[in-house]
C-alpha cells in the first residue's frame, strides 16, 4: 500500500485532549477503510505565518499512514467537513523515517545544516 504523511491543524480553542482526539479520530477512519495510522506526533499549540478563520494559533499534528488512495481520500474528505479542522496538508511517501520528525527534535539533536554561499 502507499505511504502518506499528514498535517493537520485545527483550532485553538481545542484542549489538548480533544486535538489528540481528533486524531485517535481521523486513525479510526483510516483503519475502517482498510489502512492504518503508523505513527503520529502532536506538535502542541503553535503560531501560524497568517489568520485563518479568525485564528493566529492553531492545534499541528503530524500523521503517518499506511493506506489505500481510497481511504485517504474519505479521511480528507471527513477532515474538510470537521469543523474543528482548519488545515489539512497529505504527501505521498516513498519511505517513513524511524526518527521523530524535525519538529520534535531539539536544536543539539539536529544534523547541521550546509555551509552558506556568499552573496556577490
Amino acid at each position: 500500500m502507499p505511504l502518506y504523511e499528514h498535517v493537520m491543524i485545527a483550532r485553538q480553542d481545542l484542549s489538548n485532549t480533544q486535538a489528540e482526539g481528533l486524531i485517535e479520530h481521523f486513525g479510526a477512519v483510516l483503519s475502517d477503510n482498510g489502512g492504518t495510522m503508523v505513527d503520529h506526533e502532536y506538535w502542541g499549540v503553535k503560531t501560524m505565518a497568517y489568520k485563518i478563520n479568525k485564528n493566529r494559533k492553531g492545534h499541528y499534528a503530524f500523521l503517518r499512514s499506511d493506506a489505500p488512495a481510497t481511504a485517504v481520500h474519505e479521511m480528507e474528505r471527513l477532515m474538510r467537513l470537521h469543523d474543528d479542522v482548519m488545515r489539512v496538508l497529505t504527501i505521498k511517501v516513498d519511505e517513513h523515517k524511524e526518527l521523530p520528525s524535525v519538529q520534535m527534535q531539539k536544536r543539539d539533536e539536529r544534523e547541521p545544516r550546509g555551509e552558506r554561499r556568499e552573496r556577490r
